[in-house]
């Protein structure tokens, strides 16, 4: 019985954030200083502010191939390609991803880097392109519950749902993520888990304002730069069970 080893995807498979790094591809300026695009975000949110830019990209001729191949350029995090075979090869883990990014750009990073085989789902954003090209996107739920997360998208729930679904009983959960919506699934750990922090992004400095609100981690918590600390710290917990 191995562990379930939950990720987010951007800044921690890929270095970088996939919906940031499309909007390069604007030639007018930053699609975020336009005014009304940018109006999106605070009133519609995430996912329907990527959908205009894509309409955007689109109507500005960036290919569907120029986006794919700026995916493939995309590093991923240090020895995280390392930390995905290995946790799946030698320690049995079940991988899965919960990400606000969408399924195109997951899907593309993944059988590039040779790592689709490796993870058992992708929960994301649902993204599709049209006959004409177009890449659209809709929000992976809508829901109202959690105060924590975005409307679209509750990675606590969906990591709770998979644990109640798959049949599966796991040695321990690992959550390894970097933002704030990654709050709320570490929130719902046990104590025999562990989360994964990424050092110098957001979810360092929200998990210290949230204690201090009164919200506490059960599991340990570990700080990471480097997927490598991320492998030893699993090898060492599978080496005490």
């Amino acid at each position: 019985m191995g562990p379930l080893l939950v990720f987010d995807f951007d800044h921690t498979i890929t270095d970088k954030n996939t919906d940031v790094e499309v909007q390069e591809l604007y030639s007018g300026g930053k699609i975020s200083d336009i005014p009304e695009v940018a109006k999106l975000y605070s009133s519609a949110g995430w996912t329907e502010y990527m959908g205009t830019v894509f309409k955007l990209l689109w109507e500005q001729g960036v290919t569907k191939e120029a986006i794919l191949s700026l995916m493939r350029t995309l590093e991923l995090t240090p020895v995280m390609h390392q930390l995905i075979t290995e946790a799946h090869n030698d320690l049995h883990a079940k991988i899965i991803i919960i990400s606000d990014s969408n399924s195109v750009f997951i899907d593309e990073i993944l059988k590039h880097r040779n790592l689709i085989e490796m993870v058992d789902r992708v929960f994301t954003n649902p993204a599709s392109w049209t006959d004409k090209d177009l890449l659209t996107i809709q929000p992976f739920h809508h829901q109202e519950d959690c105060k924590l997360s975005s409307k679209n998208l509750c990675k606590g729930k969906i990591m709770e749902d998979y644990l109640g679904s798959c049949g599966e009983k796991f040695s321990s959960v690992a959550y390894v993520g970097d933002g704030r919506n990654d709050f709320c699934p570490a929130l719902r750990l046990k104590e025999d888990d562990l989360v994964f922090v990424r050092k110098e992004y957001s979810l360092e400095k929200y998990i210290q304002k949230m204690k201090e609100d009164g919200h506490h981690i059960k599991a340990k918590v570990n700080y990471w730069t480097s997927a490598q600390e991320i492998l030893d710290s699993m090898k060492e917990k599978a080496g005490g069970e």
